[in-house]
């Protein structure tokens, strides 16, 4: 490919979406470049406040519990408060409690703060999808949802690095960074974006308006969403399970922990490089089938940690299911706003980030628990197992709510489910060509 098609290439992903995308992306890229508090909250427990390494487990974990409450939170307040007020609302807690972290130091003091933050930090995802899902126009929303997450990654990758120049500051300093560059998201939220949530449909008879129709049971009764959801808790959950089992298993091959620095680095240098790439070539395809693919090569990449014996190998492995990642990130994102009816963006989008929330609770725990019981390989089989379950399930489940048809014929298929007053809109949000899913290295 030559550099003049990749130049046309790149301004073809970036162009056409609205300004207010833009501001919006911009503020993810802020709020990620001084996401400094989970980078470096383990260090800052162990070596500056000298807690114990399972003390910090735990702290990380409550962080991940936060998040679980927070999620549900974020999207009923999403649909019923707005976008712009929940985004402004939630990023200024996050922001005071990162600010709290530099002056807090008890140990159950510094619990309680990081449990609000994720409850915070996932509180605030529903309304950034459902403003994407409002504000661009449906054939755009998977290539707006991939461009998302790209600046996650670019933001994630350049706090990496800065914090751990600036560490000889004090995390204390840290922790004030990341709160300023938080509350100055909220700022170019506040300046610049405007709020989306669709007009609420007319009440008859005194009826309540139609978002307020919708409960989060209603949400949990759509079969074609509940099912995605379950799919995509499996995936996080493989997902989620490198990030615990892979040191450890390095760790077993007699490799440096600065040898798995170098190769976790890698998903963040594949991302950043490539998922704009990634997003060209997987454009126009089947939502489906994207699903599929990316939960097998979440399998394969993650199963073949089992084989490998080398820094080389292992990084070969993070390829893998990098590249997965990058395909399942924004087409679940996506598939979630095709299914959900436009006033209950929110709501959907806040379940469907609760499945992030778990796995990132749960799969921490069952890693390390499998690998200091039946040993690492049982864990790489099982991530295997479980990737190979979720794409069949994709492939077998999802195939009529997600093909290409009609907005009508979208809806859920039993009874009582949850297929409020334009649902025929439920596939507003993405075209059938834009079938994508999103962390969150992150979330």
């Amino acid at each position: 490919m030559s550099i003049d098609s990749l130049r046309r290439s790149a301004r073809a992903t970036v162009s056409g979406l609205p300004q207010g995308f833009w501001w919006l992306w911009l503020s993810t890229l802020v709020n990620r470049t001084g996401a400094f508090v989970l980078t470096f909250l383990s260090l800052y427990l162990t070596i500056e406040l000298g807690h114990s390494a399972w003390f910090a487990g735990l702290v990380v974990a409550l962080h991940g519990l936060g998040g679980v409450a927070g999620s549900p939170l974020g999207g009923v307040l999403t649909d019923r408060w707005g976008r712009r007020p929940t985004m402004i609302t939630m990023h200024l807690a996050a922001a005071s409690c990162a600010a709290a972290l530099a002056f807090v130091t008890s140990a159950w003091g510094v619990a309680l703060v990081v449990l609000l933050m994720g409850v915070a930090m996932q509180a605030v995802r529903p309304s950034i999808n459902a403003t994407i899902s409002d504000m661009v126009p449906a054939d755009d929303v998977r290539r707006a949802f991939a461009l998302n997450y790209w600046a996650l990654n670019l933001g994630f990758a350049v706090a990496s690095i800065a914090g751990g120049a600036a560490a000889f500051l004090g995390y204390r300093t840290l922790f004030l960074v990341d709160a300023v560059a938080t509350t100055l998201c909220a700022v170019i939220v506040f300046l610049r974006l405007p709020e989306t949530r669709p007009e609420r449909a007319a009440a008859k008879g005194g009826e309540k308006p139609a978002d307020e129709r919708v409960s989060m049971l209603d949400v949990l009764r759509d079969a074609p969403f509940r099912t995605l959801v379950l799919l995509n808790l499996l995936v996080c959950v493989v997902f989620t399970a490198p990030w615990i089992g892979l040191p450890l298993t390095m760790a077993e091959q007699g490799l440096s922990p600065s040898s798995y620095g170098m190769v976790i680095a890698v998903n963040g240098i594949v991302i950043v490089g490539f998922q704009l790439l990634v997003n060209k070539v997987t454009e126009r395809r089947s939502p489906v089938v994207l699903l599929t693919v990316s939960s097998l090569l979440f399998a394969v990449g993650t199963g073949a940690t089992a084989l490998a014996g080398s820094s080389v190998a292992f990084a070969a492995t993070v390829v893998v299911w990098t590249v997965g990642e990058m395909v399942h990130v924004p087409t679940n994102a996506a598939a979630t706003a095709r299914l959900a009816p436009e006033h209950a963006r929110g709501r959907y989008q806040g379940v469907m980030g609760m499945s992030w929330a778990v796995a990132g609770f749960v799969a921490p725990i069952l890693a390390g628990a499998i690998v200091d019981g039946p040993g690492s390989d049982v864990l790489w089989a099982g991530t295997f197992a479980i990737g190979a379950l979720a794409a069949v399930g994709y492939t077998l489940r999802l195939r009529r709510a997600l093909c290409e048809e009609e907005p009508e014929t979208a809806v859920a298929e039993e009874p009582g489910a949850a297929v409020a007053p334009g649902k025929s809109g439920a596939v507003e949000g993405v075209s059938p060509a834009a079938a994508q899913p999103s962390p969150a290295s992150g979330s």
